[in-house]
C-alpha cells in the first residue's frame, strides 16, 4: 500500500486531526513500543483520548484510561499466578468489559489469548485445551459448571477482576514483554476438534486502512458490537474500534429490541453484526415500526453468508448503510460489498479492498474465465500463517485457498458455497446457496437450508428445510411446487420440510450436524453435504 493512500484514508476518516502534542506523542510511543496489535491499539487510544469512553456495557461506562489501568491490574494478578510470556490462556465469555480486560491483560504479558466459542460442549473444550496446551481458562460464571466437567484449570472472570482490585493488582507499571503474544481464534469444530488459527500481529496500519477505506468508519465513532468477540468478525471489530478510539457498546446477548434501543440511546453510528442478527433486527423493526436510529451510518456484517433476499428490504428500512465483508478465519478478508452494489446485486460479495489480491482457480490452479466457477484464493496483509500443530490451508503463488467457490461477473465477485458443500446430483453440480436464495424469495419463507443426502440413483438428492415467515402458513409440497420454474430441474429439492427454526451455532451459522440429526438414519447414510 502506497504512503499517499494511507495518509489520504486516515485523513478522510478523521484520524489525523490535531490534538495536544503530548497526546500525539503518547499514541506514537504506544504503537511503536507495543506494536499494532490489541494492546498497542488500546494503549494508543488511551494516550490520545484518555477520558474518552472506551466501553459501555451492563456495568456502566469505562474510559480508555480506566480500561488500561484495569487491564494492568489483571496482568499483575496473572503474573503472580505464574502465567508467563508464551503461555496460552483461554477466555470463555460473552461480550463485556471483563472479556476485553482479560484479553488485554493476557496480551500485555506476552501470553497467547485463545478465544473459546461459548457454544462449545465440555468435550470440545477439553479437547481444545489438551490439543493446544491451554494452561488456564478464565470464564464467565455461567460456564463454571461446564468447565467443572473437564480437567482444565479455570478461574471465574468476576473473581479475577476482584483480585485485580486488591493487593495483588498493585505494583509497578506493566512493561512490554520481550515476546509478543498472539490471539488464537478456534474454528467452529462442527466436524471434530476445533482448529486453532493464530491471528497475525499487524506490522503497521495497512490492514486497518484496507478496511476503513471501504467501510466508512470514523474516529471516535460510537459502535455497537453485537457480533461475538470470540469470533473473527467480532474480534476484528474490537481491533478496529481501538484504532478509531471509538466508544464500544457491548451486550452479553443479542436481542433485537435491546440492540435497537442501544442504537438509539447511545446514538450509535456503527453496528457490527453477523447476518442472522441483521435479519432478526429487520424482522423486529417490521413488527415495530418507528423512527430510525438517527446517527446510524454503517451496519457491517460478516461471519456467514448474507441471504440475497435481505439487503434491499433491510436498506429500505434502515437506509443505505449495509456493508458485507466476505472473509474467513484463515484469510481475514477477501471482498467487501457496499450499499450501492448490494442494492443492484443483493447476492454479490463485492470487490477486494486495497492491497488485496483475489484469484478464482480451477482444479489445475488455472484462472477461470469470467462467469465460470472457481475456488477463491486470496492474498492480503493478514492471511494467517497456519494452524496450530502445523496444518495449513492450500497455498499457490502467494495466495491462500478459502475453501469457497465463486464467480467474477461484470467486475463483481459472487460466492456460490463451500467446496465441500457442492452437491452432485445426477452428474450436475448444485450449489446450496442458489437454491436457498430461490426458496427465501418465495412468499411465506423466511429462512432456508439445503442438504445433499445419498441417493442410489442420482448419487445425491436435495432436501430443503424452510422456516415460515411470521404469520405465514407454509406447506412443504406447496413450496416445492412454487419453486419449479425458478431453478433448474436438477436443483429442485426432492423434499421440502418445514421446521420451527433453523438450528444455529453461537456465531449464527446454520448447523449442518443439527440439521442432519433431523434426518432418518437411512437418509443420512453415506454422508451429508450442505451449509455448516
Amino acid at each position: 500500500m502506497r504512503p499517499y493512500q494511507i495518509v489520504s484514508v486516515l485523513a478522510r476518516r478523521g484520524l489525523l486531526q490535531p490534538t495536544l502534542p503530548h497526546r500525539s506523542l503518547g499514541q506514537v510511543r504506544a504503537l511503536t513500543t507495543w506494536g499494532f496489535g490489541l494492546s498497542g491499539e488500546a494503549r494508543g487510544a488511551a494516550a490520545r483520548r484518555p477520558s474518552g469512553i472506551a466501553i459501555v456495557d451492563e456495568s456502566g461506562r469505562l474510559t480508555y484510561a480506566e480500561l488500561i489501568a484495569q487491564a494492568e491490574r489483571v496482568t499483575r494478578v496473572l503474573l503472580a499466578r505464574g502465567v508467563r510470556p508464551g503461555d496460552r490462556v483461554a477466555v470463555l465469555a460473552r461480550n463485556s468489559r471483563d472479556l476485553v480486560i482479560a484479553m488485554l491483560a493476557i496480551d500485555q504479558l506476552g501470553g497467547d489469548v485463545v478465544l473459546l466459542n461459548t457454544g462449545f460442549a465440555a468435550e470440545q473444550l477439553a479437547a481444545a485445551a489438551q490439543a493446544y496446551g491451554i494452561g488456564l481458562v478464565v470464564h464467565d460464571e455461567e460456564f463454571g459448571p461446564l468447565l467443572a466437567d473437564t480437567a482444565v484449570a479455570a478461574l471465574d472472570l468476576a473473581d479475577l477482576m476482584a483480585l485485580g482490585d486488591g493487593p495483588a493488582g498493585r505494583g509497578r507499571a506493566v512493561r512490554p514483554p520481550a515476546r509478543r503474544g498472539h490471539v488464537i481464534v478456534l474454528t467452529s469444530g462442527t466436524t471434530g476438534t476445533p482448529k486453532g488459527a493464530p491471528r497475525r500481529n499487524p506490522g503497521g496500519v495497512d490492514s486497518f486502512v484496507a478496511i476503513i477505506e471501504r467501510i466508512p468508519l470514523h474516529a471516535t465513532d460510537r459502535v455497537l458490537i453485537s457480533a461475538p468477540i470470540f469470533h473473527t468478525w467480532g474480534f476484528a471489530a474490537l481491533q478496529l474500534c481501538f484504532g478509531l478510539q471509538a466508544t464500544i457498546v457491548l451486550r452479553r446477548r443479542f436481542e433485537s429490541a435491546t440492540a435497537y434501543a442501544d442504537l438509539v440511546e447511545h446514538d450509535c453510528q456503527v453496528m457490527f453484526a453477523v447476518p442472522v442478527m441483521i435479519q432478526r433486527l429487520h424482522e423486529w423493526r417490521s413488527a415495530n415500526p418507528g423512527p430510525q436510529p438517527p446517527a446510524l451510518r454503517v451496519v457491517a456484517t460478516s461471519g456467514s453468508r448474507l441471504p440475497a433476499t435481505l439487503p434491499v428490504p433491510f436498506m429500505d428500512d434502515f437506509g443505505d448503510v449495509l456493508y458485507s465483508l466476505y472473509g474467513s478465519t484463515e484469510a481475514s478478508w477477501v471482498t467487501i460489498a457496499v450499499p450501492e452494489q448490494l442494492r443492484a446485486h443483493p447476492d454479490t460479495a463485492g470487490t477486494p479492498p486495497l492491497a488485496t489480491r483475489v484469484a478464482l482457480l480451477d482444479a489445475d490452479l488455472a484462472e477461470v474465465p469470467d462467469g465460470d466457477v472457481g475456488q477463491f484464493y486470496v492474498a492480503n496483509s493478514m492471511v494467517f500463517e497456519g494452524y496450530l500443530g502445523g496444518a495449513d490451508s492450500h497455498r499457490h503463488d502467494g495466495l491462500i485457498a478459502t475453501g469457497d467457490l465463486g464467480r467474477h461477473v461484470d467486475g463483481l465477485y459472487y460466492v456460490d458455497g463451500r467446496v465441500d458443500q457442492m452437491i452432485v446430483s445426477g452428474g450436475e453440480n448444485v450449489y446450496p446457496a442458489a437454491v436457498e436464495d430461490a426458496l427465501c424469495a418465495l412468499e411465506g419463507v423466511a429462512e432456508a437450508a439445503v442438504l445433499g443426502v445419498s441417493d442410489p440413483e442420482f448419487g445425491q438428492r436435495l432436501i430443503a428445510f424452510v422456516v415460515a415467515a411470521p404469520g405465514a402458513d407454509v406447506d412443504g409440497e406447496a413450496v416445492r411446487a412454487a419453486l419449479r420454474g425458478h431453478i433448474s430441474r436438477f436443483a429442485l429439492p426432492r423434499e421440502v420440510r418445514v421446521v420451527d427454526a433453523s438450528p444455529r451455532n453461537e456465531t449464527g451459522k446454520v448447523s449442518l450436524v443439527a440439521l442432519s440429526a433431523l434426518l432418518a438414519p437411512k437418509e443420512a447414510q453415506g454422508g451429508v453435504t450442505g451449509p455448516h
